[in-house]
């Protein structure tokens, strides 16, 4: 009779409970199927197979107990990376994620080893497969330190940025003290400007008060300056009138006095006539000549042509030679240019004498 309890509790010493019940129990299957069909033989060459199972199983538990050292060194070396691991968890936020990493790696190597506890029938391909997944994890825990040590760079690295970052930030605070100094500044300047402006307010105010004044003012002034401009116009009239009168007066009295001071100055013999007319230069085109008229110097026909100003002056003796060459087209033939005036400058007089225009005073003509 096979003693399974025995063989559970030889087994328990070197595996976990749960695997030795496993095997106790596959073990005590197959001896009780094997004693229902077996002969001694068989049986003799079933224990036989059962104690080289048996001391295969012991090597096999050797080399597992030596893999569960290794296991066990794996996870103490894992122990203190987590230990690593939780100090820069401190450090960096972001290590959160690797540690997290680390627990499902963790959590798959506890299901692998809970694989092989299932599969300790096949003791040899269980013992590959760890073997396997025990180099794989020996790999992947020198990719992880490969790992940890270049995070630990990166958080040298990172350390390094953030005491550049409070440099910086230490800068920045010195500017912003700076800028808060320089707005404080401002706003007592803002301040001194809004009085400012609200004295300017009120001045404006006052100005305008005062310009409306100067408005109402300017309003009766205007009205009084267009009374004056009505009154003024009509003095303009008047005294436009009265000039006309002078000027008619001088004109006539010249009418009069120049046929003896012609005949004195160019031995003029007779004169047709000497009026006021007009001359048609072109059609429903005509000048105004002051003096028109038309005499002799030895039986030659000749013109006389001139012009009458109370006070005479250069612009208008231009004037009236400017109307002379308007004119020379229609009246062909030898001129005398006269200018009768009351009064005129030296200037004038010699200027009259250049352009061969001969003067003569009102005094000259009789009343």
């Amino acid at each position: 009779m096979l003693n399974t309890l025995k063989i559970f509790e030889d087994l328990k010493e070197e595996l976990s409970e749960a695997a030795a019940r496993k095997i106790a129990f596959y073990l005590g299957k197959t001896y009780e199927e094997l004693a229902n069909i077996a002969t001694k033989e068989e049986i003799r060459s079933l224990q036989k197979v059962v104690a080289e199972l048996a001391e295969a199983q012991k090597k096999a538990e050797e080399r597992l107990t030596r893999l569960e050292q290794t296991v066990a060194e794996l996870a103490e070396a894992q122990k203190k990376a987590e230990e690593r691991l939780t100090r820069l968890e401190q450090t960096v936020a972001e290590l959160a994620e690797a540690q997290k990493k680390a627990e499902e790696r963790l959590t798959r190597l506890e299901q692998t080893v809970a694989e092989l506890a299932e599969a300790q029938k096949k003791a040899e391909e269980r013992l590959t497969k760890l073997e396997q997944t025990v180099a794989e994890l020996v790999e992947a825990q020198k990719k992880f330190e490969e790992r940890l040590t270049r995070l630990e760079q990166t958080v040298a690295e990172l350390a390094e940025a953030q005491k550049k970052a409070e440099e910086r930030l230490t800068r920045l605070e010195q500017t912003v003290a700076e800028l808060a100094e320089a707005q404080k500044k401002a706003e007592e300047r803002l301040t001194r400007l809004e009085q400012t402006v609200a004295e300017l307010a009120e001045a404006q105010i006052r100005t305008e008060q005062r310009l409306n004044e100067l408005a109402e003012a300017q309003k009766k002034t205007e009205e009084e300056l267009r009374k004056l401009i009505g009154e003024h116009k009509k003095t303009r009239e008047q005294l436009g009138g009265l000039a006309h009168t002078v000027g008619y007066i001088l004109e006539d009295r010249a009418y009069k006095g120049l046929p003896e001071l012609l005949k004195r100055d160019f031995a003029v013999e007779a004169i047709d006539f000497i009026k006021r007319d007009f001359i048609e230069i072109e059609p429903n085109r005509y000048e105004e000549i002051n003096i028109y008229g038309k005499g002799r110097i030895d039986g030659r026909e000749i013109w006389i042509l001139g012009e009458c100003k109370t006070q005479l002056k250069k612009t208008d003796i231009d004037s009236f030679l400017n109307k002379i060459k308007r004119i020379e087209k229609i009246l062909k033939g030898e001129k005398i240019f006269v200018t009768v005036t009351y009064q005129a400058s030296p200037p004038v007089r010699k200027y009259a004498q250049e352009k061969g225009v001969r003067l003569y005073f009102s005094y000259e003509m009789p009343l």
